[in-house]
């Protein structure tokens, strides 16, 4: 699995962003395909510290699965709020039902302020585990940071942190490079 950049802000966001070129179907790359790239991308991002139970493959591949569901619907309940619109309500039911099982499964741990926890026993739990990080994050997140990528085919999300507030490209050095690129090009190619 190609270790793509964390420039979300949140994990949440680079939850969402495990699809590069999400608006570009001829470019369209998921990185979350198998139950080991689920895994791996977990560790990286320090949402699992300790490895989980491996489960029958078809177990494994339906946490795939219910992961990406969330994942997708996700976007599509900030890329909404990004523009200023209710999100769709399939994907914004879809989340809550996540949140709300997620929550049925985890407990208080710690002591003022509590925290709800919850440790996967193996590979079929970690969407749990992501329900409840977006749930965290729902609850926190300022939507008028919430920005998408200007890129017309990139379509990731991320928190602009920037003091005015004008963040426009997921990575200056990526995005932004190549639409600078473009716009010099199209400055300086030769008119006939």
């Amino acid at each position: 699995m190609e270790m793509r950049p964390l420039v979300g802000g949140h994990v949440v966001l680079d939850f969402v962003n495990t699809v590069a070129w999400r608006l570009d179907p001829a470019r369209f790359a998921d990185d979350l395909t198998t139950a080991d790239a689920l895994v791996t991308w977990l560790r990286r991002t320090g949402l699992l510290r300790t490895d989980p139970a491996p489960v029958a493959p078809a177990r494994a591949a339906a946490a795939v699965k219910r992961a990406r569901k969330l994942r997708d619907d996700l976007y599509a309940v900030l890329s909404a709020s990004i523009d200023g619109q209710e999100p769709p309500s399939d994907a914004a039911e879809a989340v809550h039902h996540a949140i709300v099982q997620a929550l049925r499964r985890a407990r208080l741990t710690g002591v003022v302020p509590l925290r709800w926890e919850f440790t996967p026993a193996d590979v079929s739990e970690l969407p749990v585990s992501l329900a409840l990080e977006v749930w965290r994050f729902l609850e926190s997140v300022d939507r008028t940071r919430l920005r998408q990528c200007a890129d017309e085919g990139c379509g990731w999300v991320f928190l602009d942190g920037s003091r005015n507030g004008s963040r426009r490209w997921c990575s200056s050095a990526d995005c932004g490079n190549r639409s600078r690129a473009r716009r010099h090009y199209e400055r300086n190619r030769p008119r006939r």
